[in-house]
C-alpha cells in the first residue's frame, strides 16, 4: 500500500527508524484479511508512537500494540498530496466506503442538456463520462453555481423550466415568458433556429467564463457609438458593464471538465524535489519529482532596480559550487520537464477509471483549491487551449513553490 514498510514488535519498538516527518501511513494486523488502520499526519514517529505505546490510563480496547504485525508508510511534502494517497490507500483497503470515511461529496457543477431539443442550465452534483463536454465547474458551493447561474441567465433568454416540452401554441406560457426573460418555445414564441442560435451563445457563455459575451457587446456598443446612436450605445453599456460583473464571479478554475487539464505543483518531501501532479479531464496523477538541483531562482521580491519593469525569466540552472557542470539552456530544462510530465501522461495499458473517481477527485481537487488564498499552499499552471500547460509558467510556479517552503536556503 506504501513504499515503506517496517515489523512491529511490541517487546522492541524500534521507533528510531519511523522519519518524525509528514506522511500517510498504515498499521496492518498479522490477519491480513483485516482491515488497516489508516491515516495521515504532520508527525509520523509521535503518532504512531502514540497508537502503538501502551499507556496505564489507556482501556484494553484501545490497545493496538498486541495487534499490530506491520507499520507501512509514506513520506508527503504537502497536505494536496496527503490527501490525495490518503483516498487511494483508503479506496484500497475500504472500496466503495472510501467516500464516507473521507466525507467525499461531489463539488457543483452546471450541465447544459444540449441533447435536448430546448436545451437548458441547470446545477448538479452528478458527473458522468458521456457528460463531460457539457459539465462546467467546479465550484466553491451550491449556492455559489446557483447565483452565477442565475445572473448568466438573466442575460439571456434560454428556458429556465424543468419540464419536457411539447410546443403548442395554446399553452399560456410561464412568468418569465411575461417578462420578456424567455424566448417561450413552450408555445412557439419563437422559431427553433432563433432558440439554437440563444444556446449556442449560452454554450460559449459558459466556454470562455463569459468572454464571448462581453466580446460581442463591446464591439455593438463601439459599432453604435460610430454611428452616433448613443442611446442605443448607453444601453449596451449597461448591459456590457452587467456582463462584466457575472464573468467576474466565476472562478478561473471554471471550465469543461472535458477540458480542465492543468500542472499541480506542491512540496516535495525530498528537500531537493518539487512534486509535480498532473490534472486531466478532472482527474489526478502523480506525485511525479521534478528535480531543482542548480536551477537559479529569480528573487521575484525584491522586482527590477530599473525605472523600467523588465520581463521576468525563467528560472535558470547554474553550476553547482565546487562542480564543473555545464550550465543548461532553456530548452533543456523544458526537456526535463516533459520528462517529469511523461510520467503521469496517460498511456494505453493505464488501468480503466473507478466509478465515481473523477468526482473524488474534484472534491478533492477542489478541497484544495478553494482554501482562503493564505491558507492555500502550493500552485496550479492550468492548459491553454491546446491542452497544455505552457512550460515557462509551470518552471515559474516550481521556483515560487521551491523558495515558498523554504527549501532555497536549504545547503
Amino acid at each position: 500500500m506504501f513504499p515503506e514498510q517496517i515489523p512491529f514488535d511490541k517487546a522492541r519498538p524500534a521507533w528510531g527508524e519511523i522519519p518524525a516527518v509528514a506522511g500517510v501511513f498504515a498499521l496492518f494486523g498479522e490477519d491480513e484479511r483485516a482491515e488497516p488502520y489508516i491515516s495521515r499526519t504532520p508527525n509520523l514517529r509521535r503518532r504512531i508512537r502514540r497508537l502503538l505505546e501502551a499507556r496505564p490510563d489507556q482501556s484494553k480496547r484501545l490497545q493496538l500494540a498486541g495487534r499490530v504485525a506491520r507499520i507501512e508508510y509514506a513520506l508527503t511534502g504537502s497536505d494536496f498530496e496527503a490527501l490525495l494517497r490518503l483516498y487511494e490507500a483508503s479506496w484500497t483497503a475500504f472500496g466503495d466506503r472510501a467516500r464516507k470515511r473521507l466525507h467525499l461529496k461531489s463539488p457543483s457543477l452546471l450541465r447544459m442538456t444540449v441533447e435536448n431539443a430546448y436545451p437548458r442550465v441547470y446545477v448538479t452534483n452528478r458527473v458522468t463520462k458521456v457528460g463531460m463536454e457539457d459539465l462546467y465547474g467546479p465550484f466553491p458551493s451550491r449556492i455559489a453555481a446557483e447565483r452565477i447561474n442565475e445572473n448568466m441567465l438573466d442575460l439571456f433568454k434560454l428556458r429556465r423550466c424543468v419540464e419536457e416540452l411539447a410546443p403548442d401554441p395554446a399553452f399560456p406560457g410561464c412568468v418569465y415568458s411575461e417578462m420578456k426573460k424567455c424566448l417561450a418555445p413552450c408555445f412557439k414564441g419563437c422559431s427553433d433556429e432563433r432558440y439554437g442560435e440563444e444556446a449556442a451563445a449560452v454554450r460559449a457563455f459558459l466556454q470562455t467564463r463569459g468572454a464571448s459575451l462581453v466580446e460581442a457587446i463591446e464591439k455593438e456598443r463601439d459599432s453604435a457609438s460610430e454611428l452616433m446612436e448613443f442611446e442605443k450605445a448607453a444601453e449596451l453599456h449597461a448591459r456590457l458593464t452587467k456582463a462584466q460583473a457575472v464573468a467576474a464571479e466565476a472562478p478561473e478554475v471554471v471550465r469543461a471538465l472535458a477540458h480542465l487539464d492543468g500542472v499541480v505543483v506542491q512540496a516535495a518531501a525530498d528537500a531537493e524535489h518539487v512534486a509535480l501532479f498532473l490534472l486531466s479531464r478532472g482527474s489526478l496523477r502523480g506525485p511525479a519529482l521534478f528535480s531543482v538541483a542548480g536551477i537559479r531562482h529569480p528573487n521575484e521580491a525584491a522586482g527590477a532596480t530599473s525605472l523600467f519593469a523588465q520581463p521576468l525569466r525563467a528560472p535558470e540552472p547554474v553550476p553547482l559550487e565546487g562542480a564543473v557542470v555545464t550550465v543548461a539552456s532553456r530548452d533543456e530544462l523544458e526537456q526535463r520537464l516533459e520528462a517529469v510530465l511523461g510520467e503521469l501522461a496517460p498511456s494505453g495499458e493505464r488501468r480503466r477509471a473507478r466509478s465515481g473517481e473523477v468526482a473524488d477527485h474534484l472534491c478533492l481537487f477542489s478541497r484544495w483549491y478553494y482554501r482562503p488564498q493564505a491558507k492555500r499552499v502550493g500552485e496550479i499552471v492550468f492548459a491553454g487551449e491546446d491542452g497544455k500547460a505552457a512550460a515557462k509558467a509551470v518552471l515559474r510556479a516550481i521556483s515560487r513553490v521551491y523558495q515558498r517552503q523554504g527549501i532555497g536556503n536549504r545547503e
